[in-house]
């Protein structure tokens, strides 16, 4: 049976760049039904919020939702649309994978995963200023919440991914030399937890830094990588310049009731309406949405139509140094998949 999944364009290229997908979804013959909304900016000017109840309750209803990039607004109280969407869900666990596509680039054959915890650490909100004399923002403090049961969670996910996936290494990334207690726990639990998939995955732990180092030193020692939110989310971007950038970076935020899929790059105002948009995230996102949904055959054949249309460098758009268009790259795409049906 069709899957009923809510749909958010978003803003700047993402009403572009979805309807592509949308149209290449539809032609591998994907079972969905979409339940349309909105959010972000598109909200505020349409409906005077930018996350509207109808939005929160079509994911609440479906379980399940494909979003384009999405602006906040500024002045809204919202720090973050995303953020907000997640803690909403409680979308503990965000993963981003990332695969070599484009031959010819610094690094072949790349093929990671990033497991970021995506609720709690430095990002769950705890701030505030210190008012000293007459300054009333001195200082600033922040507090990074780390909960056992959060980590625990996140860390259980990562494992069960690899042993799904057919993973052999999880490296859990970490500060716990400096950050004893919040960093600590991380490590402690990890060691634990590690104990129990023994024989079927390997384990390591590595200083945060030294990750980063490694990840451009030597990016192939690397399969599953899991850590907490802020280290998580800048290493997720530089995961995905080892393969060309955010481009070609999709994003899943899973909780126990509810997934978004994402493309995880910006609404680049800049270019929207040029039809220059490169649909590939936002694909790749909805490839993970139809597994996730069960939809395997589908999503492995609109894998291999992707994949072959930009190694064969058809119709690419400009950032992946073509002179294609959203469109002449979308119809390259579906002529594949017509080909493999």
């Amino acid at each position: 049976m069709a899957q009923t999944v809510t749909l958010i364009p978003g803003d700047g290229i993402g009403p572009e760049i979805t309807e592509s997908v949308v149209k290449i979804l539809e032609t591998a013959g994907a079972q969905l039904v979409w339940d349309r909304q909105i959010a972000g900016e598109t909200a505020l000017k349409q409906a005077g919020n930018p996350l509207p109840a109808a939005t929160i309750e079509s994911i609440k209803q479906h379980s399940v939702a494909l979003k384009g990039p999405l602006t906040t607004p500024s002045g809204t109280g919202f720090r973050s649309i995303n953020v907000a969407l997640r803690q909403e869900f409680e979308l503990y666990a965000n993963v981003r994978p990332v695969r070599t596509l484009v031959q010819g680039g610094r690094y072949e054959d790349i093929d990671i995963v990033l497991v970021r915890e995506n609720t709690e650490g430095l990002y769950s909100g705890v701030e505030h200023y210190i008012g000293i004399g007459s300054d009333p923002r001195a200082a600033a403090e922040s507090v990074m919440l780390v909960t056992r049961f959060g980590v625990n969670r996140i860390l259980r996910y990562a494992f069960e991914y690899a042993v799904k996936n057919g993973r052999k290494k999880v490296t859990l990334a970490h500060k716990a030399n400096i950050l004893k207690y919040t960093q600590g726990l991380f490590l402690d639990m990890g060691r634990e937890i590690a104990k129990e998939y023994e024989g079927r995955v390997e384990f390591e732990d590595r200083i945060i830094d030294a990750t980063a180092m490694l990840l451009v030193m030597d990016p192939h020692r690397f399969d599953v990588i899991v850590s907490e939110n802020m280290f998580g989310d800048i290493l997720s971007d530089q995961i995905a310049g080892l393969v060309g950038g955010l481009g070609l970076a999709p994003g899943a935020n899973i909780g126990e009731h509810a997934a978004i899929f994402e493309a995880v790059h910006g609404s680049a105002p800049d270019i929207a309406g040029k039809g220059i948009a490169n649909p590939s995230a936002l694909l790749m996102a909805a490839i993970l949405m139809l597994e996730h949904l069960e939809q395997r055959e589908v999503a492995q054949r609109i894998r291999i139509a992707l994949e072959t249309t930009i190694r064969e460098n058809d119709s690419l758009t400009p950032d992946l140094k073509g002179t294609g268009t959203t469109q002449s790259f979308t119809e390259a795409l579906i002529r594949r998949l017509g080909q493999s049906s």
